[in-house]
């Protein structure tokens, strides 16, 4: 126990997904003031726009957390509003305006390509701006995204099968394609994920795929047959399939470059034919066989990860991600969650990440939700050794937005807004209603003007 009183410090949250909204609610109930600023209109993040639309009831428990969440007194919520250097505030203008620490939860608002030759044809994509464009987030929801009948996904995580499960069930594409470096042994989906698209895949193909990559797999010391009992086990109560799609796999394969029409949309991917070798430490790498051949699509979407949102200015590792104090001062379970500045090697004063900012996760809520209220402790052991800035650093910033023009949402709008999309959901007879532009929800609110900061 600390005998600190942390009504006295007030605290930045940057980015209103779960990690942020945790650790917003672990600040403000030890009895900070807190300031949660979020890029989108909602909060919620992946929560609100990254989870599959029809799963209507984890997303209905989720809002329900996060409204109690922004229903706390010291807790002061401010959307649409962008952190970063070239955005309306920036991370040194937020500890200017006497905030004692800012703790950095951003997702992925970044997105990761291989730099390869093809790669601005049309009909390339990247899977987070699909998955935004069907979950209604603007401006993603706004951009048209042309998805032929043959689609070659370039990934076998679950972020692959969330386009797999829109193209198949919702588009009703021709065929699906997930290409792979590696192996059977090596997908990253869970069995509950594979199960929506199960019945779509090509078994004759699937079987032909575990004979083709067999030796490769035993060469390296995997189990084939628990390879393949895994992916065949998703069809076990698997959702009856709603389109003739047909579902397959191509493993050891590596996209090379992205082969265009004269129109200047993409028609094939080139990969290279890959093998398994043994790793001296253990496991296995693949490598090149220096052979090439062409797989037909009219779209190809990378599912292969995101990367961090540079425009922040945090400094970054070697591997490009936001660096982290290897040696922290306020570590909680051996994790870091200071900025760090590898040039200078020292951390960056009162900056703290969590989440997705901190490191790239698989996505659930509940590994956000941990570390959110994790690094809110590291924030906490933090203040224990400072002294308070400015007690008034909330209406400093209020100050700051009413120079901003453009409408800046608070709780009492995001309830406004909730209320009007209840009620079309009701009158158009369907689960769920969202409105796919910012302006339309503003205007839901009553934010068609800036108006003088609350």
């Amino acid at each position: 126990m600390t005998d600190t009183n942390y009504e006295q410090f007030s605290v930045a949250v940057v980015g209103g997904g779960p990690a942020g909204l945790f650790a917003a609610r672990e600040l403000a109930q030890a009895g900070a003031q807190v300031a949660l600023l979020n890029r989108d209109i909602k909060a919620g993040g992946l929560a609100e726009y990254g989870i599959y639309p029809n799963k209507l009831k984890m997303k209905d428990g989720l809002r329900k957390q996060f409204r109690q969440t922004l229903d706390i007194p010291n807790l002061h919520y401010f959307g649409n509003l962008s952190i970063g250097l070239d955005h309306e505030i920036s991370l040194p203008e937020l500890q200017s305006l006497g905030f004692d620490a800012v703790v950095v939860t951003v997702g992925a608002q970044g997105t990761k390509w291989l730099g390869l030759p093809g790669e601005d044809l049309k009909g390339v994509y990247h899977a987070k701006d699909l998955v935004y464009h069907y979950n209604n987030l603007p401006p993603y929801s706004e951009r048209k995204f042309d998805i032929g009948k043959r689609v070659i996904l370039v990934g076998v995580g679950n972020v692959m099968l969330d386009i797999a499960h829109w193209t198949i069930r919702d588009l009703k594409v021709n065929e699906v394609i997930a290409i792979a470096r590696r192996g059977p042994a090596d997908v990253k989906f869970s069995k509950k994920e594979m199960a929506i698209v199960a019945r779509n895949l090509d078994l004759t193909d699937l079987e032909a795929e575990f004979a083709r990559t067999d030796a490769a797999m035993r060469g390296v010391g995997q189990d084939v047959d628990a390879a393949k009992a895994f992916i065949f086990s998703a069809l076990n109560g698997a959702q009856e399939p709603v389109s003739q799609t047909k579902f397959s796999f191509e493993f050891l394969v590596s996209p090379k470059r992205l082969v265009g029409d004269a129109q200047g949309r993409v028609r094939a991917v080139e990969v290279e034919d890959t093998t398994l070798v043994a790793r001296p430490e253990g496991g296995s790498r693949d490598v090149g066989l220096g052979t090439t051949r062409e797989l037909e699509a009219d779209t190809v979407v990378f599912c292969i990860g995101d990367r961090v949102d540079e425009s922040l200015g945090l400094p970054l590792d070697k591997w490009g991600d936001f660096a982290k104090n290897p040696t922290p001062h306020f570590g909680v379970d051996g994790i870091s969650y200071e900025a760090f500045n590898p040039e200078l090697q020292q951390a960056v004063e009162g900056v703290f990440l969590a989440g997705w900012a901190r490191e790239a996760s698989s996505g659930l809520v509940g590994a956000a939700r941990k570390d959110g209220t994790n690094a809110a402790k590291a924030v906490l052991s933090y203040l224990d050794a400072a002294q308070p800035k400015n007690a008034e650093a909330i209406a400093a910033l209020n100050s700051k937005i009413a120079m901003i023009d453009k409408p800046i949402v608070r709780v009492a709008d995001l309830k406004k807004l909730e209320a009007v999309e209840v009620a079309h959901a009701a009158e158009l007879n369907v689960p769920e209603f969202k409105y796919a532009s910012n302006d339309e929800m503003l205007a839901a609110m009553g934010l068609t003007k800036v108006r003088e900061a609350s």
